[in-house]
């Protein structure tokens, strides 16, 4: 629940009402409370300040995910596509982009400009075993380069899952994340 709700509007919130009871109080003549909400107030302000300037927002999911799809989660999801939805859909402070360090692991982030950028996410089925998709705006990292990397990044985000990916348009690039079946694993 709170990681649906961002740091930085919180500390602004509370640093800009602070800070207001500080001026006020000043003008009134309160001393307690104008320390309090200088001293308080201003730093509070500034850390909200800071946490927005460095704010990551939540990747949302490009189709409401079904009861069915979420009973498959719940029983062939692996640990690493639990984590990665969770991580991918709340706020997050000081990183450039979602799943920054694993494009950049895989190879698949040559340089800032060039990194592909996850844009939304879905989950669905693919012959029956739960699958996790990420869609990406990969418009300088081709097709190929994804496939020849195919391999690493099914060690890096396995074990459990199989990768699929597809170009579903000029500069968009799914990958699926398919859960194997326990017999596979």
């Amino acid at each position: 629940m709170f990681a649906k709700v961002p740091l930085a509007l919180l500390g602004l919130s509370i640093g800009s009402v602070l800070t207001v009871v500080g001026f006020v109080a000043y003008a009134t003549g309160n001393s307690t409370l104008n320390l309090a909400g200088f001293f308080y107030g201003i730093p509070l302000l500034l850390g909200g300040l800071a946490l927005k300037a460095a704010e990551l927002k939540p990747i949302a999911f490009s189709v409401p995910t079904s009861k069915e799809i979420l009973t498959l989660r719940k029983t062939q999801a692996t640990a690493t596509q639990k984590q990665i939805i969770r991580d991918i859909t709340r706020y997050r402070y000081g990183q450039e982009a979602h799943l920054d360090e694993a494009l950049q692991k895989v190879g698949l982030r040559p340089t800032d400009e060039e990194r592909p950028v996850l844009i939304s996410l879905r989950e669905t089925t693919i012959d029956g075993r739960y699958s996790l998709v990420l869609e990406f705006d990969s418009p300088l990292v081709s097709l190929e380069s994804w496939q020849e990397r195919k391999e690493k990044i099914e060690k890096f985000f396995g074990p459990g899952i199989v990768v699929k990916i597809e170009q579903v348009e000029q500069s968009r690039i799914d990958l699926s994340m398919i859960a194997l079946d326990l017999k596979e694993k």
